[in-house]
């Protein structure tokens, strides 16, 4: 009887260990749901470390798992990056400075200054965030990138042009960090 709670119990906890991850103390589902209800499933999560800091944890959510960049840039399947909030105080200033570095890095001239509409409104949608706090970037064929921060939906940017090159951001040829890319794309 005594074997038997026991393996119950070890049975128990490992499947609890399976159906979430858990990166620098933040519990990371392994499946989410976009607004309209496509199933998606976690990729990969890491931290954005910048000068020894801990600024986030970074998950990639996908339709269908990937540990190719170019294959995930591509596609045209739904996906979620969430940011996790680690550090208490990144102002809204650093988040916009922080996505523009990461467009002009990753997107030659040309399409910088053809998506410099979309990125000036994605821009406009940002404010201060503190520990804990949540940006979720879902990504909806047809739609667009709905923006979530904090729980409320800031607003929509069209077209898959514009989650490419957000996407590119951590999975482009400039990274925000590679450790972070390597991360999400499943590869610890």
């Amino acid at each position: 009887m005594k074997l038997r709670s026991l393996s119950t119990i070890t049975l128990l906890l490992f499947s609890i260990n399976i159906s979430a991850a858990e990166v620098a103390g933040v519990k990371l589902d392994e499946a989410v749901s976009t607004s309209n209800g496509i199933k998606l499933t976690l990729n990969g999560a890491g931290i954005r470390s910048k000068l020894f800091m801990k600024i986030y944890v970074g998950a990639l959510y996908l339709e269908k798992k990937s540990d190719n960049a170019s294959e995930i840039l591509n596609s045209n399947q739904a996906n979620r990056v969430l940011m996790h909030f680690i550090y208490d105080g990144v102002s809204k200033k650093s988040i916009i400075d922080g996505w523009n570095s990461g467009f002009e890095n990753n997107l030659d001239a040309s399409t910088l200054t053809a998506m410099k509409p979309r990125i000036d409104n994605f821009n406009t949608l940002f404010t201060d965030t503190r520990a804990h706090d949540e940006i979720i970037l879902d990504y909806v064929p047809g739609s667009g990138t709905r923006v979530v921060i904090k729980g409320r939906v800031a607003g929509v940017i069209e077209g898959k042009e514009f989650n490419r090159a957000l996407l590119q951001i951590w999975l482009g040829k400039r990274p925000v960090t590679s450790s972070l890319k390597r991360t999400l794309l499943g590869k610890n």
